[in-house]
């Protein structure tokens, strides 16, 4: 199901207006916007490597193979399942708050998708493909503040692009020389970019990518009306999860839990109270 789905665009017009349409995607910024409450960077220049387009693109279709594969072992929740219409409640009030962390979040076709699983994880891919395991939500026994916690966070990495940063900086070389050879026609380039999107779900971000998906993300649930010490909480919960080594951790093997950053997030819960604070008044 598709969340605030834009109105098609119109094809470009000509070979020029595709490869001005180009430069524009890959040159689109992820930086913090004016407002932000939470200090975070810019992102990496290096990003630009991948075209963005073409990344989001592949994205969508490894997801697609994903949920077919869910559906045909009957692990895909149906759109009446409570657990995924209260995803969607929360996926919708966090929607709309994304849009200054990124121009293109403007065009993303946003979807949520549940899959039984005991796995305790969640993801969110270029584009704004977002899928939770169901071991996430139920043996953690998450909150609605919590949950909106974790996909603000996943929404963070898509929204800051922290995926085309990690696969430009391991393919940085093979593409830097594709775009030094194809500044006058960039399908070549837009071709080698097709084929990373497979390593999208193995992909380990850094631990600044970590923290800068912790920030943003707890500054996304609060201007959605979600309590920001649900942050801190459900770190805990993790921590707590990763200390009695439930099964399933496939989440906390690239999200770890720990005294640092539950520290950090303490630090910036009052930082954004007044957003959510707002947002309770707003309704």
């Amino acid at each position: 199901m598709c969340l605030f789905c834009p109105a098609p665009s119109v094809a470009p017009s000509s070979p020029w207006s595709a490869r001005r349409a180009f430069l524009l995607a890959a040159g689109a910024s992820a930086a913090a916007p004016v407002l932000a409450q939470v200090e975070v960077g810019s992102a990496s220049s290096l990003r630009k490597l991948v075209p963005a387009e073409t990344l989001e693109n592949s994205a969508a279709q490894q997801y697609q193979q994903m949920l077919q594969q869910a559906k045909a072992k009957r692990a895909l929740a149906p759109s009446d399942h409570p657990q995924l219409q209260r995803l969607h409640a929360i996926a919708k009030r966090l929607i709309p708050h994304t849009m200054p962390w990124n121009d293109r979040a403007k065009q993303w076709r946003w979807e949520v998708n549940l899959i039984g699983s005991s796995q305790i994880n969640a993801f969110c891919m270029p584009g704004g493909k977002i899928a939770f395991y169901t071991g996430i939500l139920d043996q953690l026994k998450l909150t609605d503040d919590e949950t909106a916690m974790i996909m603000g966070h996943e929404m963070a990495h898509a929204l800051r692009e922290h995926a085309r940063e990690r696969i430009a900086k391991t393919q940085g070389t093979n593409l830097a020389l594709r775009l030094g050879s194809q500044l006058l026609g960039l399908g070549d380039l837009g071709q080698a970019a097709a084929g990373l999107g497979g390593q999208l779900l193995t992909l380990q971000f850094s631990r600044s990518d970590e923290t800068d998906a912790d920030l943003v993300g707890l500054e996304l649930a609060a201007r959605a009306g979600y309590q920001p010490s649900a942050a801190v909480s459900l770190w805990q919960k993790m921590g707590n999860a990763s200390g009695s080594k439930q099964g399933g951790l496939a989440f906390l093997s690239t999200h770890p839990s720990g005294p640092a950053r539950i520290r950090e997030l303490e630090v910036n819960v009052p930082k954004v109270q007044g957003l959510y604070e707002a947002a309770r008044r707003n309704g």
